[in-house]
Order: structure tokens, then C-alpha cells, then sequence
């Protein structure tokens, strides 16, 4: 049995370039991880896959990201295994934060310690991206530039803040309806400019909601704000420690919380 920490993300950066011919988007984003995480718990079975979660609203049946990591990691190292994979939700659910991503990463990573490392890195990051575009990134984790679906990645010099505050309000998003709201009404797109933070989808939505939390966050002292991946969270980087925690506190009716960047990804406790 293995347990492991499995760290959020939050997209710094965040814009669209172009469309394969498969359907899959191009992205360009800076995504960083932070101290926000879930605890996976993976311990192998002579049993079939089985995931539960503390979180009633995520699925614990072939529906979980986690439940598809194990199966293909059996199958491409030629094991034939079960595992019971038990996961400590911290990270909201439908926020943007790559929640589901971590989660498939730490199985992934604990799956492959456990059974002696048959996958070598690289072939454990590919055999990530077939699972999900965010989860090669929450493998490795810190600060990174993502091009492609996600799997081109390089090492980026992390911004300065060193506090981010994350919003989720009472709502979530959709990342498949984002994407096809997107194709329907594509968004000009952004040149990154410096260390600026930008994201495709809430300029896509026009979302007075999340629009009115970015500027709140900006007036309660942040250097910047915006929205995570495909939403609904925002985050806030914040310079200074004392007026983060008092800024997390202005959000009663949401989920708030103070992170820091952290500069890899999952670990085993």
C-alpha cells in the first residue's frame, strides 16, 4: 500500500492555438502547482479496480479518471493486478484545479513504485497524457509552460507571488461544454506578455459572476487575479501572507483558501 499527495494546479496562463485533426485542442499555458491537494491511498488487490472517494459527488465506478489510470497502466506493463484506490477530496470538484488529473497522476505514480518501476518516466508521462491532457504536468508538478495537449512541457521561471488565494463559488463548470462554447464563438487570440495572467475561457464567457470575484480580489490587495483552466475557480496571487489570509476571508458564501506554490508534483507520504 502507497499513500500519496496529489497537488492542484492552477493555470497562471491560459490560451487556445489551435485544433487537431482529432478533435483535440492546442493549448499554450503556464500552469503552477500549489499546496492545495488531495491524499491518494492506492493498495494492490487480486480483486477488480475499485475507487471510493470522501467526495459524494464524484463518480467511484469506470467514470473516475482513476479508475481508467489503473486499467491502463496494468495493461501497457503487462500486470494483471487489481487495486482499491481510496481518495481524500480537497480540492473542489468541477473548479479547474486539476483535482481529477492529480488524483490519476498519484495513481499512476503509485502504481508504478509499487510494482518495481516496469514504466520508465517517460513512458509514464505518455501513458499520462493518453489519460488526460493536465496529467503529465500534475506528475512532475512545479512551474511550468505547456504547449500541445498539454504533454509539451518545459521548465518555466515561477512568478514571484508567494501566496495564491483560490475562489470557487457555488457553481462549477463544464471543461467539454467550455471547449465546445469556444468552437462556437472562437476568442482572438492572446500573445503572452511577460508574466501576465490571462485566461481564454472567462474572457470566452463574460461571466459577470466570476468577473465581479477577479476585480474584488484586485481591490482586496492582489497583484492579479483570474480564472483556472476552464473554471469556475479564480485564484489571486498575493505578495504577502497577512493580506492573503485576510482577502480568503472576504468570500463566506465560497470555497477560499490560502495556497502556496510548491515546485514539484506527487509524493509519497
Amino acid at each position: 500500500m502507497i499513500t500519496l499527495t496529489a497537488y492542484a494546479k492552477i493555470n497562471l496562463f491560459l490560451d487556445i492555438t489551435g485544433k487537431r485533426g482529432d478533435g483535440y485542442h492546442l493549448l499554450e499555458t503556464v500552469m503552477q502547482s500549489i499546496d492545495l491537494a488531495d491524499i491518494v491511498t492506492v493498495e494492490p488487490t487480486d480483486r477488480r479496480i475499485t475507487v471510493s472517494c470522501s467526495d459524494p459527488t464524484v463518480p467511484e465506478n469506470e467514470g473516475n479518471i482513476c479508475f481508467k489510470a489503473a486499467e491502463e497502466f496494468f495493461a501497457l506493463a503487462g500486470i494483471k493486478s487489481g487495486a482499491d484506490i481510496r481518495i481524500e477530496k480537497r480540492i473542489p470538484h468541477g473548479a479547474g484545479l486539476g483535482g481529477g488529473s492529480a488524483d490519476a497522476a498519484a495513481v499512476l505514480r503509485g502504481l508504478n513504485i509499487l510494482f518495481g518501476e516496469p514504466l520508465d518516466e517517460n513512458t509514464l508521462l505518455e501513458l499520462g497524457a493518453k489519460i488526460g491532457a493536465d496529467v503529465p504536468f500534475c506528475m512532475v508538478g512545479g512551474t511550468k509552460i505547456c504547449r500541445g495537449i498539454g504533454e509539451e512541457m518545459a521548465d518555466e521561471t515561477p512568478y514571484t507571488h508567494t501566496h495564491y488565494i483560490i475562489v470557487k463559488p457555488g457553481f462549477g463548470c463544464n471543461t467539454k461544454a467550455a471547449y465546445q462554447k469556444y468552437d462556437s464563438a472562437p476568442v482572438t487570440r492572446r500573445e503572452r506578455r511577460g508574466n501576465e495572467f490571462y485566461n481564454v475561457f472567462r474572457a470566452l464567457y463574460n461571466n459577470e459572476h466570476l468577473d465581479a470575484i477577479v476585480q474584488k480580489l484586485i481591490e482586496l490587495g492582489a497583484d492579479g487575479a483570474e480564472l483556472t483552466g476552464s473554471g469556475s475557480a479564480i485564484f489571486g496571487a498575493f505578495s504577502d501572507e497577512k493580506a492573503a489570509a485576510d482577502a480568503a476571508r472576504e468570500f463566506p458564501d465560497c470555497f477560499s483558501a490560502v495556497c502556496k506554490p510548491v515546485s514539484h508534483g506527487i509524493i509519497a507520504i
